[in-house]
């Protein structure tokens, strides 16, 4: 049996990307939670560029950036597939995954952490890049940005199918709602009821003390 190691972070989205497609997969891994104020030797070892989680280790060889990590794991384990197999959807859904980390997400972490001067700008920008996110969706017109089943882009905005909700109740905020996203929300609900999805989520409870005590001394930064 082939060596599959995750070393991540339990509270990252981030390393639960990698959880979630090995799990989607039916792949067996040994995960090592890592202490990311005080980095193991191991990990440093495998990701010395940019010394971060997630990092796959396959039969002792690493592979680092989360969404690099999702196309490893779909190039090497065929079944349940998360990229299409034409060339054009699969570069389509390349686009998504990188707009989701190149706009969705530093917009929304602005939007949570900025001065409250600067938070409704950071708000619109933030749910202006959603409504563009949801408008692909609609566009599709498939319950996942994948289709039928859960994919690539599905999984990159996993910090919107459930680490949104509870950072908003954690800085008690409440701009992104039902109302305003309501396909979005649709997708919310179908992502979060996949068993492979679930079964990846930390728990919520803990999550929401940590991150109300971290809004509080308003020093995390992810």
């Amino acid at each position: 049996m082939a060596e599959v190691k995750l070393f991540g972070a339990s509270l990252s989205p981030f390393s639960r990307r990698v959880e979630m497609a090995l799990k989607v997969k039916g792949v067996e891994y040994e995960y090592i939670e890592e202490n990311l104020a005080e980095k193991s030797s191991l990990l440093l070892e495998y990701n010395p560029v940019h010394k971060k989680v997630p990092v796959l280790v396959h039969n002792r060889k690493p592979i680092v950036e989360s969404l690099v990590i999702l196309e490893y794991i779909d190039e090497t384990w065929k079944q349940n597939p998360i990229m299409p197999e034409d060339p054009y959807d699969r570069a389509t859904a390349r686009f998504w995954a990188k707009f989701i980390d190149d706009k969705c997400l530093p917009a929304f972490w602005q939007a949570l952490w900025s001065k409250e001067n600067e938070r409704e700008k950071a708000k619109e920008e933030a749910c202006h890049h959603l409504k563009t996110l949801e408008n692909e969706l609609n566009a599709k017109g498939t319950k996942f940005f994948g289709g039928g089943t859960i994919g690539l882009v599905d999984i990159a905005a996993n910090f919107f199918g459930y680490w949104l909700a509870i950072l908003q109740e954690a800085a008690e905020m409440d701009f992104v709602t039902k109302e305003e996203f309501p396909v979005f929300f649709d997708w919310i609900d179908e992502f979060s009821s996949c068993s492979a999805i679930k079964e990846s989520l930390p728990a919520k409870d803990k999550m929401l003390a940590v991150f109300q005590s971290r809004f509080k001394a308003s020093t995390w930064k992810y």
